[in-house]
């Protein structure tokens, strides 16, 4: 008691609400790859909340190099002339002069480098802040020596281990390492989700590698998808309770990043022995030119295609904003993309959804008339798994743990009484209640949609509060998303 020497009338003021809970952001996530530059910032992360703030720290995207070849049968028979080559092309084949190797080679459906594009299809599709981490620059990689690919991935590895540090990161996204193939860029995600285990406050988003070839027949196509599902539940197998994995990958409505001094026209054939035609000429040396203006219409048509889960993270961002964590986020439109690379049906998403051997779910994306594409999965990599099936469940105990532990903070040392049990309860229960008030938890009463239990003889023994440890009990009834809804309909009769 304070001590009083003075005559005097003294005011005090005294404190009748319990602490509060602070709740934690749920949708904040980890970008990690190679950038244009990289300099002091390489293996640190960076928060960012837009791509300007990305394209000041860390350059623009990685642009690719483009081979056009027309013949000069096809050009003389239109109405070239030597003399006007330049100014008048009128058929064109693109192909790729080499994605990094330099030689001549089919167009990879993806581009190399992803980085960049990921963090804008995130903000596209509502995301807010994020942290990147550069693991370098684009011309440090050498991924046609696979000795250099192993490098690769520690490089990835490295990053991670720096993310974990980042205590406000709630989702990790590898999507720039699908370049590295199937074996490490698995053993990534399986070491991302084991971060999640570990610091229990995030969640992975995992890209099911799509071998999609946009030549190959129906058939095929839908034969490759149990393939590709394959591959992945067979390398993926710890933590499956920390990670959801999204199938197919998405062709968005913006054009592959293009370097036009790399864009080429090589004109080839004679179509007779007084008429040659033949040479390679650059987009960049012909700006303003009918050329330049078809070449530029070309790449305009050659749309990205992206691995979905950049956009997943914006989605779960947006989900979250609007409705809250407990909301699962499917049923829910991707913006910026003119739809999945490949038609999933009915059929196909039943060996999707649940999976009979292993459990391990994949979410599809698919395209519906007249609704566009819609995320239609809401499923965690524990498909057999009855607590932890849903990715909303478990990203809200994640939340709910950490705000939770976060906010108990002021307890240690404080003295592990009656007191200080009722502080406690009634902080947590307050914050559970308001939880369950929004519709994240199921009950009809309060009572019903949770517990508090802390005490002598409910959670502690004697010995517990001789050795300072103080239990606490909490349990809370999740809301399951609607997974099936079943209509059944019957004749109804009437009666004379």
């Amino acid at each position: 008691m304070a001590q009083y020497k003075t005559p005097n009338v003294y005011v005090q003021e005294k404190s009748i609400f319990p602490p509060s809970v602070a709740e934690v952001a749920t949708a904040i996530p980890a970008f990690i790859g190679r950038t244009q530059i990289s300099g002091e910032l390489k293996n640190i992360p960076q928060r960012i909340t837009s791509m300007v703030e990305f394209a000041s720290l860390f350059g623009g995207p990685s642009r690719e190099a483009f081979h056009f070849s027309a013949s000069v049968d096809t050009l003389l028979d239109s109405g070239a002339t030597e003399d006007s080559l330049v100014d008048f092309v009128t058929s064109v084949d693109l192909q790729t002069i080499g994605l990094g190797s330099g030689g001549n080679e089919t167009l990879a459906p993806v581009a190399s480098h992803l980085l960049y594009p990921m963090v804008e299809h995130f903000f596209a599709n509502g995301g807010g802040a994020c942290h990147v981490v550069s693991i370098g620059d684009y011309d440090e990689t050498g991924l046609s020596d696979a000795n250099n690919q192993n490098g690769e991935k520690g490089a990835f590895s490295a990053a991670l281990e720096e993310i974990a540090k980042v205590d406000e990161v709630t989702l990790l996204v590898l999507s720039d390492a699908i370049r590295l193939g199937a074996s490490d860029y698995y053993a990534l995600c399986q070491s991302a989700m084991n971060q999640c285990r570990k610091n229990q406050d995030r969640f992975t988003i995992i890209d099911a590698l799509d071998s999609f070839d946009p030549n190959s027949s129906s058939d095929s196509v839908n034969k490759s998808i149990g393939e590709d599902l394959g591959v992945m539940r067979n390398a993926v197998t710890q933590d499956l309770k920390y990670g959801a994995a999204y199938y197919p990958y998405l062709q968005v409505n913006a054009p592959r990043y293009y370097d036009e001094s790399m864009v080429t026209v090589k004109i080839t054939g004679k179509k007779d022995p007084d008429v040659d035609l033949e040479g390679t000429f650059t987009m960049s040396d012909h700006g303003g030119t009918p050329l330049h203006s078809l070449l530029k219409t070309a790449l305009g048509t050659n749309k990205m295609v992206l691995p979905p889960a950049a956009a997943m993270a914006g989605i779960y961002s947006r989900v979250d904003g609007t409705r809250g964590v407990w909301k699962a986020p499917a049923n829910a439109g991707v913006s910026g993309v003119l739809g999945p690379v490949r038609t999933i049906t009915n059929s196909e998403q039943e060996d999707m959804n649940v999976d009979t051997l292993a459990g391990k779910s994949v979410n599809a994306i698919r395209a519906f008339t007249g609704k566009g594409t819609l995320v239609w999965g809401a499923r965690t990599l524990a498909g057999n798994d009855n607590e932890w099936r849903y990715v909303p469940v478990r990203r809200l105990f994640n939340m709910v743990e950490e705000s939770v532990q976060k906010a108990t903070g002021f307890a240690v040392f404080e003295p592990n009484v009656p007191l200080t049990w009722l502080k406690l309860r009634t902080m947590i229960s307050s914050y559970l209640e308001s939880l369950w008030k929004q519709g994240a938890l199921f009950g009809a009463t309060a009572d019903q949609a949770f517990f508090v239990n802390v005490g002598l003889g409910q959670t502690m023994t004697e010995d517990d509060i001789n050795n300072g440890v103080m239990n606490i009990e909490i349990g809370l009834a999740a809301v399951r998303p609607a997974e099936f809804i079943v209509l059944t309909f019957s004749h109804k009769s009437i009666s004379s």
